[in-house]
């Protein structure tokens, strides 16, 4: 029984690098990479829709995002 817990063990560990595992960032589903102005833009807009952030608001990030 030992014998073949320690196979199964052995063959697990060895085989691991095959699967191709990585566990970067973007593996996990998190990103690196900054979203993108208009991505922003979209963003705050469906905030605004939705009620997250008032008109008021809105109107503020997207000036400071716009640079204005």
């Amino acid at each position: 029984m030992k014998k073949n817990l320690r196979l199964t063990l052995l063959v697990f560990l060895c085989a691991l690098p095959l699967t191709g595992c990585n566990f970067s960032p973007s593996v996990r589903g998190e990103s690196s990479i900054a979203p993108t102005l208009g991505q922003q833009l979209i963003d705050l807009q469906k905030a605004e829709e939705v009620g997250a952030i008032t008109p008021a608001q809105y109107e503020a990030k997207k000036a400071e995002l716009l640079g204005k």
